[in-house]
């Protein structure tokens, strides 16, 4: 298995180059490229009683400190300001949680910049198993901005900062397969698999990728078929064991289903 051995080692990487922690109030909440502030021009930002200043901090070095009448008004300022510079990635218009690395949460932030801002992320996927054995996966859109055309597990998809882990679940089940997860049968908590890598959202090195994916195993129903909803899948296919190891060693997988499925076939 070298091929899922590189995998599993492309997922644990150090930046690129070199990054900075991004902290509030003490605390750090993600990490920034060195020299990247710097070229955005955060003194625009003042204007709305925003401040990012660099300084040492005991322990840490050379940090970014974000000074706001509230984390979550700063981080999506600065959020906005990196999209007019063409900075951020894919805008979703969608909050992620933005936590200590206690598990605190102290903001929210539009999801287009988690990653050139280093955020840490929480995902899900769902493993979607047929009465027969064999198991169900989706083929990604091709508009997609991350791994367009690629096979995917059942559903798979970012929890929201309004989200607890069962809701995004839930939802992104119904959106993705246009299925109720009560209609699952023998569904339960799989794992989780880490990623800590560098992230191509953004050009140039500036984003890095730190996110926990928490998976599901259930089987959907004999009579029952996936039927996307949310336009972000292009079909679905039942496919066997065999198959199923011959496309994840040919490289159809995206990187986090992939290491999904190696961990719940315990390769």
């Amino acid at each position: 298995m070298d091929w899922l051995e590189k995998l599993r080692d492309a997922a644990q990487r150090p930046p690129d180059q070199p990054r900075m922690p991004l902290l509030w109030n003490g605390q750090v909440i993600g990490t920034v490229a060195e020299g990247f502030l710097e070229r955005v021009g955060v003194d625009f930002l003042r204007g709305q009683r925003i401040t990012l200043t660099q300084k040492k901090t005991p322990g840490l070095g050379n940090a970014w400190s974000l000074t706001a009448p509230d984390a979550s008004f700063g981080l999506n300022a600065l959020a906005q300001l990196l999209r007019e510079q063409g900075r951020s990635g894919p805008w979703r218009d969608e909050q992620i949680a933005v936590c200590t690395p206690q598990g605190q949460r102290v903001a929210t932030v539009e999801r287009g910049v988690v990653r050139v801002l280093g955020v840490a992320t929480h995902a899900v996927h769902l493993i979607g198993l047929a009465q027969d054995g064999r198991m169900w996966v989706q083929q990604r859109s091709s508009t997609k901005a991350n791994h367009p055309d690629k096979w995917d597990t059942l559903m798979g998809g970012m929890v929201s900062a309004s989200d607890s882990l069962q809701q995004a679940l839930a939802r992104e089940t119904q959106e993705e397969a246009g299925l109720d997860v009560t209609q699952l049968l023998h569904l339960r908590h799989g794992g989780h698999v880490m990623f800590a890598c560098p992230s191509d959202e953004v050009p140039g090195g500036a984003a890095y990728m730190r996110e926990r994916i928490d998976w599901f195993v259930g089987t959907v129903p004999q009579e029952v078929t996936p039927s996307n909803q949310d336009g972000e899948v292009q079909q679905f296919a039942c496919i066997d064991h065999e198959t199923l190891l011959a496309w994840l060693k040919a490289g159809r997988f995206t990187p986090e289903a992939t290491l999904v499925l190696g961990d719940y076939l315990e390769l």
